[in-house]
């Protein structure tokens, strides 16, 4: 079982903005994240008259909820462990393990488009999972000596707009719509570091990207391919798939951590 977005008619909420400026991107469990745009109220832990009238699950209270959970998911995959619903619900005091079903869900969107991590459930009976890549990639952009977070969801972002361009685009293009979501050319991120240096180099290093000048380009210009190692480990399907989930998320939302 992956996680994904909630099913229609429930009430989670939506994405959250954009980090600006420099912070570091070590999450801390105090941070909190600003609302999202035109999005529906997060679901609160009782209605009125319900359990002693306790008050619903404020939206500031829920996204602080999300990223904590999200960091500390994080951190399970970061140290190669798996957990399980008794494990994350500790995270919560008794009043809020209600919204837990609203709180995961949601966690589990942060993590698959923000990060590229797939929450997957790996035993029914005990409620455990782990985290792994998204789409079958192997790639994280994790150093084992260093803290860092993943990376894949910027590479199955520009998978997908190689796929949406039928297998080629202009690396103009690539930066038009990547600074759609706040990541920029030659300017740190939060949570990706250096885009450039991924898309020009780490990427076409691992075999993910092909990049090669546009023929009869003058000034030169560069455009990106799959590269072969892309094609063995995902397919154009689930890449399709990723890109209407992120279509229907805002891939710009992410945690403030």
């Amino acid at each position: 079982m992956v996680f994904g977005p909630p099913e229609e008619g429930s009430a989670a909420p939506g994405a959250l903005s954009a980090p600006q400026g420099s912070q570091s991107a070590e999450p801390s469990p105090s941070d909190g994240a600003a609302g999202g745009l035109g999005q529906p109220e997060p679901p609160g832990p009782s209605g009125p008259g319900e359990a002693g009238d306790e008050e619903p699950l404020v939206e500031g209270n829920f996204h602080m909820k999300t990223a904590t959970l999200v960091m500390f998911l994080l951190l399970k995959y970061r140290n190669k462990q798996p957990t399980s619903k008794a494990e994350m619900l500790e995270i919560f005091i008794p009043e809020y393990q209600d919204d837990f079903p609203a709180i995961m869900s949601q966690a589990s969107i942060y993590l698959r488009l923000v990060f590229g991590l797939d929450v997957t459930e790996v035993d029914p009976s005990e409620h455990s999972y782990v985290l792994n890549p998204i789409l079958g990639l192997t790639w994280d952009g994790m150093l084992s000596d260093q803290w860092g977070l993943p990376k894949t969801g910027l590479l199955g972002l520009v998978l997908g707009l190689i796929l949406l361009q039928d297998g080629c685009v202009p690396e103009e293009e690539v930066w038009e719509a990547l600074g759609v979501i706040g990541v920029y050319d030659s300017q740190e991120h939060i949570v990706y570091g250096e885009p450039r240096d991924l898309l020009t180099n780490v990427w076409v290093q691992e075999g993910y990207l092909e990049r090669r000048q546009v023929a009869g380009s003058d000034p030169a210009r560069n455009e990106f391919l799959w590269g072969p190692r892309a094609s063995e480990e995902t397919s154009k399907l689930q890449v399709m798939i990723y890109m209407l989930q992120v279509g229907s998320n805002n891939p710009g939302s992410s945690l403030v951590l």
